[in-house]
């Protein structure tokens, strides 16, 4: 029998567009000794090929198997047709689609090839700071529309010169169709501005990095915005840095020259390691060594350092090792504490004279603006955290990336759904907002936009939404928002429904933390989960601030069995500030005295003067109600107990109290408190009784912080087991910001494992509020599907059936 001629046509979707995937294909149908063509859609990539047909079997199995770095395959559609009769392979122009749409990549840092030719002295492109190639480089902030071609970039108006327009024809060639391509000759430029001053120099780059060894702020035009740079060894810079940004206490992220660098500074173990040199190079929480070698205003009161190793050109010319400069820069969003990054020269200029000594700029214009990503490891493996050369030694297996801000590097590819939705637009939260817009089976998370909490933020959250609905071709059908009345996202939300007339539906916080949970890890939502959704702060739906929720969910609604004991928070948003308040008022819960040797009563005689008595005015909201709204927030019991052991009393930056009690936690401890369980109410008034007998009796710090950490691991644990009796539910859901805490993490994980559960807790989108967007969109989805179903069927909604613990 004779290998017969055939041919094939193959549709393709995914991340497959910007990424080298036509010389991909092209380079295979040569290996294959095939004919016909592949082109880039605004739907995906198609293909039509001839040959023979064993030839055409290991060429749709490479398609898929052996994928250029960047790609990603969602969908490959393949089916048979007669032979074409074509005589060669050709790469045939970009056909637009009306109404169709593909996932974009993310930027991403320098590839190995285009790091070696920026140091090479007989490369072309020596040094220039904007190479790049299919493998590496912008993307996301720099596309305008789709396809991703050059007349759709912020590359448009660069004209090739003759040898980058060459390389960018030939399909054999790694810079074939990289749109952002360009050369010292035909491609962005930079400069150094000094005050109002353009600095007369042939290498700002280098004048550059002798203003920031010399001490100087720089504001650093870089990838998806600005950067304000300084060297990170000199405390006086840094000081200064803080001052000007009025940014009190929150840790500054580090950029480091190299991974040598960086072991020098932290403890890097395989799995951070890998973290660190990905791709996509988020800032990555690590441990401190204990000799420090930083300036100590880079991160006071922390045992970690938020670092990443350089991911652009520029960076790497900035941090390039070389005797008398930095080899660890200051990193930090180049803004005022609370506005979103400044991404334009202009606005940089202007926006950022008051914090910048200098300016390092560059034409090659930014459409998008795009935070650093951040993210750190949790490791499974021991409890010790910090014993760096064991771990280094320990088999990699039970490390898992856990994603605290999703942006750079990971904006916009999108999670893969279950099941196709209808088009929605999710608003998101108001603190660490993102949105999410949902086509087919995709949910496309949008970038890191920050608290909308003033007006500049809120025009960066509408100018994303607008270019999202636009790249993916998207026009929503429903809009979903927090059901907090006074959010910015939520005030959109609702006009813009009123406005054109479409459905807006509400979805509790805390159901949308699970169900983001459940979404990312590819759940139905069918079938209810065990969901703990433990935050700061969320409205409820009886008006009580909530935080410590046990939830029965799934997409279509939820039940509440259990929740933390509410608690008067006294001076309402004023106690989430100034932590000594929740301190007071938990010990006012349980019945304990107000000492005045415990370090919040301490605090409050300390401030008091002879107008006001602090904590007068505090017993006073506590007995009346006067301004001392109910929350079950147990991110305010974290508080509350970081305040009773004098960690922190008053706060500026959020979940600073839980953030410095935890890295006081003894890691070896394993001691906990009692608690109670009365019908639906989780009670920690025994946990706090604890807490301060141990304090009475001059227990460590260390040592009651562990204690108290292993105590919330346990009430979840035991709060889950009761839920599982009465329902027979075995799969639980970790959701909302108290997860950020690694350390509470790592003890609930293993125990509600250990009890035969099965355990989600997020390692695609935030468990922090970055993330309600997704479980607001999967929500939504569903009630709208039961809603056009209802109305079809003649039928109304059905009822959630109340949960009973008892």
């Amino acid at each position: 029998m004779t290998d017969a001629l055939a041919g094939r046509t193959i549709h393709i979707t995914g991340v497959v567009q910007g990424v080298g995937f036509r010389p991909f294909v092209y380079g295979l149908a040569l290996r294959y000794g095939l004919t016909g063509w592949v082109r880039n859609t605004s739907a995906g990539v198609d293909i039509v090929v001839d040959g023979h047909t064993t030839a055409l079997q290991a060429f749709t199995h490479a398609l898929q198997s052996e994928l250029p770095p960047l790609a990603r395959v969602d969908a490959c559609e393949i089916a048979e047709c007669p032979a074409n009769g074509f005589t060669q392979f050709d790469i045939y122009h970009s056909a637009p689609i009306t109404g169709a749409f593909q996932p974009i990549s993310p930027d991403m840092c320098l590839c190995p090839d285009c790091q070696h030719e920026l140091f090479d002295p007989t490369d072309r492109r020596y040094r220039y700071p904007f190479i790049n190639c299919t493998h590496c480089g912008p993307r996301f902030t720099i596309i305008q529309d789709i396809p991703y071609d050059r007349p759709q970039t912020t590359m448009a108006p660069f004209v090739m010169c003759p040898d980058c327009q060459a390389e960018y024809e030939n399909p054999l060639d790694r810079r074939f169709h990289a749109q952002p391509v360009a050369c010292p000759v035909c491609g962005p430029q930079m400069w150094l501005v000094i005050g109002n001053q353009l600095q007369e120099t042939d290498d700002p780059i280098s004048a550059a990095r002798q203003l920031l060894a010399s001490g100087s702020i720089l504001a650093v035009k870089g990838l998806g915005g600005f950067h304000l740079a300084c060297d990170a060894a000199n405390e006086t810079a840094v000081a200064e840095l803080r001052r000007r940004k009025g940014r009190v206490d929150k840790p500054f992220a580090v950029m480091m020259a190299d991974l040598a660098t960086a072991t020098r500074h932290c403890y890097v173990n395989e799995a951070e390691r890998d973290l660190l040199t990905s791709r996509e190079r988020p800032i990555v929480l690590l441990h401190r060594q204990p000799t420090p070698s930083l300036a100590t205003a880079v991160a006071p009161h922390q045992h970690q350092l938020g670092l990443m190793l350089p991911y652009t050109p520029l960076h790497m010319l900035l941090l390039a090792p070389e005797p008398g400069y930095p080899t660890a820069l200051v990193m930090t969003s180049g803004n005022l504490s609370e506005e979103p990054i400044a991404y334009t020269n202009q606005e940089a200029l202007e926006r950022l004279a008051p914090l910048a000594d200098a300016f390092l700029l560059h034409n090659r214009a930014i459409h998008v603006r795009c935070d650093d990503s951040v993210g750190r490891v949790l490791d499974l493996t021991s409890k010790d955290v910090e014993s760096a050369p064991e771990k280094e030694k320990s088999a990699p297996a039970l490390h898992f990336y856990v994603p605290i801000r999703r942006s750079r590097g990971y904006a916009p590819d999108p999670i893969r759904l279950p099941q196709s939705l209808p088009s929605i637009l999710a608003t998101g939260a108001e603190l660490k907002n993102a949105f999410c817009l949902t086509h087919d089976r995709y949910a496309f998370m949008s970038q890191h936009i920050g608290d909308l909490e003033n007006y500049e933020t809120l025009r960066s959250f509408e100018a994303g939404i607008a270019h999202f609905e636009g790249l993916f071709r998207v026009r929503p059908e429903v809009i979903s928002y927090d059901k907090h009345p006074d959010y910015l996202a939520t005030r959109y939300a609702l006009a813009r429904a009123a406005r054109e007339g479409l459905p807006a539906i509400g979805v509790q916080h805390h159901h949308a933390h699970i169900a983001a949970c459940m979404a990312e890890h590819g759940l139905a939502g069918d079938r209810p989960v065990i969901g703990a959704a433990l935050d700061g702060t969320g409205y409820g739906d009886d008006g009580v601030i909530w935080g410590g929720e046990f939830l029965v969910a799934d997409y279509a609604g939820y039940t509440r069995p259990y929740h933390l004991q509410p608690i008067p928070l006294p001076g309402g948003d004023t106690a989430v500030r100034q932590p000594w308040r929740m301190a007071l008022s938990w010990l006012w819960q349980a019945d304990i005295p107000w000492d005045e040797n415990l370090p919040p009563v301490r605090y409050a005689l300390a401030i008091s003067h002879t107008s006001i008595d602090p904590l007068a005015a505090v017993r006073h909201q506590l007995t009346t109600g006067l301004n001392a709204p109910l929350t079950t927030s147990i991110g305010r019991l974290f508080d509350a107990v970081s305040a009773l052991l004098g960690v922190r009393q008053v706060i500026n930056y959020e979940a600073q109290a839980a953030i410095e009690m935890e890295a006081l936690v003894d890691k070896t401890e394993t001691g906990v408190y009692p608690f109670s369980i009365i019908r639906d109410i989780l009670n920690p008034a025994p946990v706090v009784a604890g807490v301060v007998t141990e304090l009475q009796k001059g227990v460590s710090t260390a040592v009651i912080a562990a204690r108290f950490h292993n105590t919330v691991a346990h009430m979840v644990t035991a709060v889950c087991r009761q839920i599982r009796a009465a329902t027979g539910l075995n799969e639980v859901a970790l959701s909302g910001g108290v997860w950020q805490n690694m350390t509470l993490l790592q003890r609930t994980i293993p125990q509600l494992q250990a009890a035969r559960f099965t355990v989600y807790w997020h390692q695609t989108v935030p468990t922090n509020d970055g993330g309600v967007a997704l479980g607001q969109a999967v929500i939504a989805a569903r009630n709208f599907e039961h809603k056009e179903q209802s109305e079809e069927s003649g039928h109304g909604r059905r009822s959630t059936v109340p949960f009973s613990p008892f």
